[in-house]
């Protein structure tokens, strides 16, 4: 039997929204709350935002606590720990925002999406490709001066359909979105900053699903953070036809909906703009 005949028709997935803070101690106590409230509610897949575990004070506070990554010999650390207790402890497949892994560079980090099933076991690791920079005013942002970034987009089989990993700035380049089998549903976790996502993060979510006729799940940093950083927030899941499905706009959430694997099929059947590319 093949692995799309044995999957559900429908999942649901959660999309948690936080505030947070420098503190790793408090950030894991406020993402343990909100996976458990997802999961009481029936998620079987909840995503966290990026930053999740920090969001310091200054670019750098970053690199104080990352992490060698758990896979590799003498490697683990109480974030990654925290990720695979809570996927296990909750029976859900869980998309760990983001965390720091130690990169070779000592002045930078990976930014690492880490994404752990039901049983704790980590099944998929992506490192953001494209790194942030903006400046307008006072707000001066360039992740390149504490980040490495990745270079390879990861795509995952699992018991909910092919699931695509990107992180926040990311969604600007739809080139990474287009592989050559299509994606069920794609995250995006984020922390948009107020400026660029109250004129652009809804638009360039729902460009992503209608133009790959899928699910996107973003959940996103959303309010006013100890270090004076405001994330716009508005944790989004959209479906397939562009069509917000659920949303909050600001302060700690859980965004909940349905991923419909016949709702993908009658949007591609109707619209197969995927079967009808030319350019590859």
């Amino acid at each position: 039997m093949s692995a799309a005949a044995q999957r559900p028709a429908r999942a649901r997935v959660a999309a948690i929204q936080m505030v947070s803070a420098p503190e790793v101690g408090a950030n894991l106590a406020a993402a343990g709350r909100l996976i458990a409230r997802a999961a009481g509610e029936g998620a079987q897949l909840v995503a966290l935002p990026e930053y999740f575990c920090i969001l310091g004070r200054h670019e750098s506070d970053k690199l104080a606590v990352r992490e060698l990554d758990a896979e590799e010999p003498g490697g683990g650390g109480p974030i990654q720990s925290f990720l695979a207790e809570a996927a296990a402890r909750h029976k859900v497949w869980l998309v760990g925002g983001t965390l720091p892994i130690a990169s070779a560079d000592p002045a930078r980090v990976r930014s690492a999406c880490c994404v752990y099933d039901a049983g704790g076991r980590r099944v998929a690791r992506y490192d953001k490709i494209h790194l942030f920079s903006f400046r307008q005013g006072a707000e001066n942002y360039d992740e390149t001066r504490t980040m490495q970034p990745g270079s390879e987009p990861v795509v995952l089989e699992s018991p909910f359909g092919r699931l695509g990993l990107s992180v926040c700035y990311d969604v600007r380049f739809p080139e990474l979105y287009r592989g050559k089998e299509p994606i069920d549903m794609w995250f995006v976790p984020s922390a948009f900053t107020a400026t660029t996502g109250s004129a652009h993060w809804e638009i360039l979510l729902r460009a992503r699903a209608i133009e790959n006729l899928c699910y996107v799940v973003a959940p996103a940093q959303g309010g006013t953070h100890p270090n004076g950083r405001r994330t716009h927030g508005h944790t989004m899941i959209v479906g397939p036809w562009g069509d917000v499905l659920g949303e909050a706009p600001e302060g700690e959430a859980v965004v909940i909906a349905e991923l419909d694997h016949e709702r993908i099929a009658e949007v591609r059947g109707s619209l197969p703009a995927l079967d009808n590319r030319r350019i590859q």
